[in-house]
């Protein structure tokens, strides 16, 4: 029971997170919460099956979803940033500076978000011309944006994961 039971739980919040990014296609605004959703539960899998399986368990829907998923910016989303950073953010916050912690988050976060925009410029056909408005280019102002919003979500994704050890996976009754 033990040794099955890291594998049989990552395998359902995988497909439980491959269904929530299969959802973007029919919920307009779940191009971007479904994706959050999505890595945060690779949260749980990090706290009951640890790192590995977390990796695995994000490599596994990340590929299935590049494949089944209609919605190719939310997979772009998940496979270049949300996807990972849950698992990654319990390896940083494992670094003793707070201060050196933030550097690192905001470091990992823009250049996946930049390299995001040049995947979905080149992948998905995204031409150049059409992020500009009234001679602003808008992907710097998505970026100061971004990391505005950075510090939100990683702040909401640090309470889901406080309440998940604290709360649900008492009454879940895991351990």
């Amino acid at each position: 029971m033990k040794k099955t039971f890291p594998l049989a739980f990552s395998a359902v919040l995988a497909a439980l997170s491959l269904v929530l990014l299969l959802l973007t296609g029919v919920v307009p605004v779940g191009t971007y919460a479904f994706p959050c959703i999505a890595g945060a539960l690779l949260s749980a899998v990090v706290i009951e099956a640890g790192y590995p399986l977390a990796v695995s368990c994000y490599v596994v829907v990340s590929v299935m979803a590049f494949f089944l998923v209609a919605d190719k910016e939310a997979v772009l989303y998940y496979i270049c940033f949300l996807g990972f950073y849950p698992v990654l953010k319990g390896l940083i916050e494992r670094i003793q500076s707070r201060v050196f912690q933030w550097i690192i988050k905001y470091l990992v976060f823009n250049v996946c978000i930049i390299g995001a925009f040049f995947a979905g410029m080149y992948l998905l056909n995204i031409p150049k011309e059409s992020f500009e408005l009234f001679g602003v280019y808008l992907p710097w102002v998505f970026l100061l944006a971004g990391n505005f919003i950075f510090v939100i979500y990683d702040l909401c994704l640090t309470r889901i994961i406080s309440a998940y050890v604290n709360i649900w996976r008492k009454r879940i009754k895991f351990k």
